[in-house]
This record gives C-alpha cells, structure tokens and sequence, in this order.
C-alpha cells in the first residue's frame, strides 16, 4: 500500500497514472488530492495527469530514474539500512570544507566512485564535504543549479540510494557532508510546477528566470514544499548542513522571511550556509536579536580581493578591488563592502581562494594555478589555511590541478541549448572574455573539467599537495579564533613593495609579490589569555 499525495489547487480533476492505468484521485482539502494504493510499491513508476492532461512527474518526487521528464519512481526511505549510528553533528567551529562536483570528481562521476576517492580527502586534512547541488536536472550532466525535481538525487550519480551510501562513507571515514540546494529558482525543462499550482511569483523574478512564490497567493504551500524538501535532506540522507544558493535571488515580504523559517524549523539539527552577495550580518544574527538565525555565509569580497592582488585583474566584479588595501580589509574582516561584520563570530564567515563560482564562471574556466606563478598560487593557500574565517577548498585546488572546471550542460531541448550556448558567449563583454568561450553544450567540455588523479604522480603537484597538507596540519594546532571578527588579527600591506603581512595568535604570513612571488610561514608566540 503506497499512498499518493499531490498539491494542485487549481485542478478540477486530478489522476494517478501508473503503467497503463489511470485512478482518480480524491479531494483532501486545501488543494491537496490523495489516493491510497494497494498494488504500488518500492520501484512503481507513476505520474499525475491534471484535468484530463498528459501525466506530469511528482512534484515532491524521490526518484527520476529516466530523468526529468519521465515517470516519478516509489522509493521507501526506510528500507535503506544506515550505518552511522554512532556519527554526531559536528558544529561549525573548526570546520575544513572541501567543495566537491560528483560528475567530475571522480572519471566515473557517480556517488559510487566518489566513495573510493574519501582517503585522499582523510590524508588531506579536510573533515567536511560540501557537495554541488544534485536534485535532479535536465540531461545527464550539468552544474545542478538548474534542478527542477528538487526531492530527487540526480538518476545518473547514483540515485537515492547512491547518494545514501555516500553519506555513510563519508560518516564512517570522519567527514560531514554539506549539500548544496538551490531555492531561488528552477530549471528550464522538466518544470512543471507551474502547472500543479502557484508556485511561482507573478511579482518577482531572479536573473535565471520566475522566482518561488514566497509571499504571494498560495504561498504557504510552496514555502512547506521548500521547508520539507529541506528537512527531507537532513532526516532521511542525514547530511549534516545546507549550503543555500544566492539567497539575496530570494524576495519574500512576509513578516517571517523564509530563511528564517527554515532556521527554526531546522532547529540547529543541521547547519545553514548561505551564499549572498550582500553583505549583511542579520543573516547570522540570532533570531532573538531580528536576525535570520543561519550558521554563516559565503564572504566572496575575501576572494575578490586576494584574486585582485594575485592576479592584478582588475575587470568586471573585480573592479572595486583594485588595491592592496581592500586586500587588508578582506584578511582583517572578510568583507570590503556593505556593511561592517560587528559582533558575527569569524568562524560565520566562509572564505576561498577558489570555488566553483570563482573558477567555473570565467571563461574557460582557469584555476588560479593557470593564471599564477607557484609562489601566488601557494600564498593563497597560505592566506586562506591560517585565516580566522572558515576556509574551503575547491577540488583538485590541493594539488594544482591542471583540468580547468567550465561551464557544462547537457540540455536536450535543442532551443534551449542553443540559448544557453549563446548566452555563455555575450556573458563576458565586462571582462574581454568573449573570445574561445567552450560550448557548454558539447561533451568535450564536460570531459575537461573532470580531475585527473594521475596527476598526483607527478613532481609539482605532489609538492603543492604536501603544502596544503602541512598549512592544514599548522591549521589544527593554532589556537582558536577570538569570539568575533578583526580581534586579534593584525594585517599590514605595503602597496608600493607589493607587500602583504597577515598575523594571528599563532602565525605570521608574509607574502611578497614580486616576480617571482615568495611566501613564508611563520610560527608566531600565542598572546596570553
């Protein structure tokens, strides 16, 4: 006996199609329409037919075996047997986050194949996986930030299960997991939601597309579909946090905002990181003082600014960061603009020199390795790994890899990968990238970004490996960090010698950014306590 549930409050008559059958389903109030079924189970493939309509996946479906377009598959959550039983939430403090793509990670791109790769993670150092979004979406590769069955881990990493016995791995060999979720928007095809109900706003739109319908008629229900999906991720693939995708796309007027909903409802069973381009400490103010409650956010003026004084680009957002002084602010405090961090605990703010973002949204997508010397390239580490602020670290930034992470998709709607395709080359007018921009839609693309693991035979990327292992091996010894942002960091640049010094209870870093660039670490006397 399965039971079916489906919000469509606008639908006169709704139907559960299952194989070559059709059952109507029954009025359950509020829009919602039920029907119980003896005769599914585990496996059934099934769909909802609107007014007499062709058969639509389930909104809140667990399971897109054919992808975004066919059938929604029955899964029992429960049948699957967990081996973490002993594993404890780990709180933010303390955290080493290693960002992570399933699709390239690993040549095979699966949940499985990802799992054999863990050790190297563990002999890393790091002790938290952040994982890019999976739901499931268009094609059989892509980003993730286009997902439109947002229950459903993608069919070609591995499915639910999959994704289960990557969590559990990564419980048994010591590593949280983060995963990414994107609430702001959905992709292109396979979005039917529109169709069951109002779950898009008529009011407000992201640059992707129709923004969720936080605030408008109909909201409560899409602000539960959000909410659950949620709770979904931490009670049944017990991941440990969420990292929430550009909330600042996300316009809710009610008077309680949506994140801060989530935050209670979440309730400190699993971490919050958001990624917003505005810098504002009510995002992790506590809800008692007007806050929204979240555990941290994504401070990507640190980047910029240490980008800047590495690279000397100076285009497009970078523009603002174009001195050794906006250097110093972002070590000192994380953000150069909007407002100051008062009172947010460094560990509230997490930091990278590369990120999927900051590597995959150039043009051919360059690690820092392609763009600087060694010396550079190992003083962003050096930055980063001592900083006070969280740190994360993009896959493969370890050992310098050589495999650049661009912008892939596999759109089987031949109009929009051709919007897409195009819309990739106008994208970079700002920045003069405009010029051999990789077609996100051939596969040769996708091929390119994955890691080459062979790699870590070689002289040069075993050298930047063991300097990543010994600055997060320093890392661990330093004393923990002062309560909130600036205290004891002392920072001095020298514009005209191109000269950085950074210092905390602990370390000292000097950074000189001549030709070649040169770093040293330093151990440094703890200040008494």
């Amino acid at each position: 006996m399965h039971r079916f549930r489906v919000w469509a409050p606008r639908a006169r008559r709704v139907d559960l199609s299952a194989g070559d059958r059709r059952a109507r389903m029954q009025p359950d109030g509020d829009g919602w329409w039920q029907l119980d079924d003896p005769s599914a189970e585990p496996g059934t493939r099934y769909g909802f037919a609107l007014d007499g309509r062709e058969p639509r996946p389930d909104p809140r479906s667990l399971s897109q075996p054919e992808g975004v377009l066919a059938p929604s598959q029955v899964v029992d959550h429960g049948a699957y047997r967990w081996r973490d039983a002993d594993w404890h939430h780990r709180p933010l403090e303390g955290a080493l986050i290693y960002e992570l793509h399933i699709g390239t990670f690993s040549p095979q791109g699966t949940f499985a194949s990802a799992i054999e790769k863990l050790p190297h993670l563990v002999s890393l150092g790091v002790n938290t996986v952040e994982v890019m979004p999976i739901a499931e979406f268009s094609g059989d590769h892509g980003w993730g930030y286009d997902g439109v069955d947002l229950y459903a881990p993608h069919h070609a990493y591995g499915g639910p299960d999959g994704f289960k016995e990557f969590v559990d791995a990564c419980h048994a060999a010591g590593l949280a997991v983060l995963l990414d979720v994107v609430y702001n928007h959905l992709g292109p095809i396979g979005n039917f939601l529109g169709e069951f109900g109002p779950y898009f706003s008529d009011v407000h739109h992201t640059m992707w597309g129709a923004a969720l319908n936080f605030d408008g008629e109909g909201s409560d229900e899409v602000r539960r579909f959000v909410i659950d999906n949620a709770l979904m991720w931490v009670r049944d693939y017990h991941v440990d946090g969420l990292r929430l995708d550009a909330v600042n796309a996300i316009v809710d007027s009610s008077t309680v905002h949506i994140l801060e909903q989530l935050a209670t409802e979440v309730d400190g069973t699993a971490l919050l990181i958001a990624e917003t381009g505005v810098n504002d400490p009510r995002m992790v103010r506590p809800r008692d003082d007007g806050g929204y409650g979240l555990d941290a956010v994504w401070a990507d003026d640190w980047h910029h600014a240490v980008h800047t004084a590495l690279t000397g680009e100076h285009t497009g957002y970078y523009a603002p960061f174009d001195s050794l002084g906006k250097t110093g602010k972002a070590l000192r405090q994380g953000w150069v603009r909007g407002q100051k961090p008062d009172g947010v605990p460094p560990q509230a703010l997490v930091i990278a020199a590369q990120n999927h973002d900051q590597v995959g949204n150039r043009a051919q997508g360059e690690r820092l390795c392609a763009l600087v010397d060694t010396g550079r390239a190992r003083a962003a580490a050096a930055l980063l790994l001592t900083s006070p602020f969280t740190p994360l670290l993009f896959q493969g930034e370890e050992w310098a890899a050589s495999s650049p992470f661009q912008y892939f998709t596999d759109h089987r709607e031949p109009e929009v990968a051709r919007r897409v395709s195009a819309g990739r080359r106008s994208e970079f007018a700002s920045f003069g990238w405009t010029d051999r921009v990789p077609d996100p839609q051939d596969p040769a693309t996708f091929n390119r970004s994955k890691l080459r693991w062979e790699e870590l035979d070689e002289p040069q990327h075993r050298d930047m490996l063991d300097w990543y292992r010994n600055l997060i091996a320093l890392r661990r010894r330093l004393p923990a960090p002062p309560a909130v942002v600036g205290q004891g960091v002392d920072v001095s640049v020298d514009e005209a010698e191109r000269r950085i010094t950074f210092s905390r209870d602990g370390v000292r870093v000097l950074v000189n950014l001549g030709s070649p660039a040169t770093v040293s670490v330093e151990p440094r006397k703890a200040s008494p306590t």
